[in-house]
C-alpha cells in the first residue's frame, strides 16, 4: 500500500512560507497594538483635562505645579509640602477617598501619607511605557533613600527653555506656562489663546523617573531604565522637576541633562500632549538643537522655536495655521 505525506522538501518550503507571511503580518499587528497604546495613552490626558477644567470652574484656576510654603531658595531644598497638581485633582478623577486620605498639612513624603503616595494610577500611566509595578525609591542625589512614591509617565509645563523646571525664570521658581511653583494660573491669563497652549504633556519613566503625587523635598529625579542620553551627563535633576517639565526638546537623544527636565515618551515619533483647552494633539520630535552660538546659548530649530511657544500662556508668539 503506497503511503502518502510530505516529503523534506516540501515540508521545508510550507516552514518557509509561514515565516514570511508571519514577517509580513508582524509589523502590522505591532502597529496596531501600538495605536491602541497612544490612544489609550491620549485618553488618559483627556481625563486629566477634563479634572483639571472641573477644578478650575470650582476653584477659580488651575491647580499648582507643586506647593511649596517656605520662600523659594532652589527648588531642590524648598518644595515642602510639596504636594503637586496629581494630587490636587484627585477628586475629579473619581479618587476622591484617595485624595480625602491624604493629609495636605504633611509633607508628600510623609510616612502618615504613604497609603497616597505609593499608589499606583492607570490614568497616570502611559500604555506604551514602562514604569515599576508598584512604588520605587526616590532618593537624595547621594543615594539616601527619602521614599517611596508612586510612577507617573505625565508632567506638567512650566513654560519653553529660559524656564528651569527647578529654578524658574531667573531663579525666581516662577514660569511662563500653566504650572509651576504655587502657581494660580486662570484661564484669562491663558492669553495665547488655551488651544495654543500646553498644559501637561507625557514624560516617560523609562526615561525620567517622575512621580504623581508631589516633589520631595531634596529628593531628586533620575534616568529610567531606557534613558538614551549619554552617560557622561547629568544623573539627576532637582525636586520639583519630579513633577514638572519645560519644552526645549522632546524625545531627545543627546541632552547634557539627560532630558531628565523635557518631555518624552515611548511612542515612535513623538509624544501626546494636553493642551488648556482640554484638546490632546501628538507633536512630533524636537530631539536636539540646530547649534551652538560662541557665547555658548542654543540655536533653536524652527520645530523647537514651535514647541517652545506652545509652551508660553503669554508669549504672544504667532504660530499661524496647521499648527499640529
Amino acid at each position: 500500500m503506497r503511503r502518502y505525506g510530505f516529503t523534506l522538501i516540501e515540508l521545508l518550503i510550507v516552514i518557509v512560507i509561514v515565516a514570511g507571511l508571519v514577517a509580513l503580518l508582524l509589523p502590522a499587528v505591532q502597529q496596531a497594538r501600538e495605536a491602541a497604546r497612544r490612544a489609550q495613552c491620549a485618553n488618559n490626558l483627556k481625563q486629566m483635562g477634563l479634572a483639571l477644567h472641573n477644578y478650575q470652574t470650582v476653584i477659580g484656576c488651575f491647580p499648582m505645579g507643586y506647593a511649596a510654603a517656605a520662600r523659594f531658595v532652589d527648588g531642590a531644598t524648598d518644595t515642602s509640602p510639596g504636594w503637586a497638581w496629581g494630587a490636587m485633582i484627585l477628586p475629579q478623577l473619581e479618587q476622591r477617598p484617595l485624595f480625602d486620605a491624604a493629609n495636605f498639612g504633611l509633607t508628600v513624603e510623609s510616612p502618615q501619607n504613604l497609603t497616597v503616595a505609593t499608589t499606583t494610577l492607570g490614568v497616570y500611566l502611559c500604555p506604551t511605557d514602562s514604569p515599576p509595578v508598584g512604588p520605587f525609591a526616590i532618593d537624595d542625589g547621594n543615594g539616601a533613600v527619602l521614599a517611596s512614591l508612586a510612577p507617573t509617565s505625565y508632567a506638567a509645563c512650566v513654560g519653553d527653555d529660559p524656564t528651569d523646571t527647578a529654578t524658574g525664570i531667573n531663579g525666581n521658581g516662577l514660569g511662563r506656562g500653566v504650572f509651576y511653583r504655587n502657581s494660580r494660573i486662570r484661564v484669562a491669563d491663558i492669553t495665547d489663546g488655551t488651544s495654543q497652549t500646553i498644559a501637561l504633556g507625557e514624560r516617560a519613566w523609562a526615561r525620567s523617573t517622575g512621580v504623581w503625587a508631589g516633589a520631595v523635598n531634596r529628593g531628586v529625579i533620575r534616568r529610567g531604565p531606557s534613558n538614551p542620553c549619554s552617560t557622561t551627563g547629568a544623573a539627576s535633576y532637582p525636586a520639583a522637576t519630579l513633577v514638572q517639565a519645560h519644552c526645549h526638546v522632546l524625545n531627545t537623544n543627546s541632552d547634557p541633562d539627560g532630558g531628565l527636565d523635557d518631555f518624552s515618551s515611548q511612542h515612535p515619533g513623538g509624544a501626546e500632549f494636553l493642551f488648556a483647552d482640554g484638546s490632546v494633539r501628538f507633536l512630533k520630535d524636537v530631539r536636539q538643537d540646530s547649534g551652538v552660538r560662541p557665547d555658548g546659548t542654543p540655536v533653536y530649530s524652527p520645530s523647537g522655536l514651535i514647541f517652545q511657544a506652545l509652551a508660553t500662556r503669554s508669549g504672544g508668539e504667532v504660530l499661524g495655521a496647521g499648527v499640529d
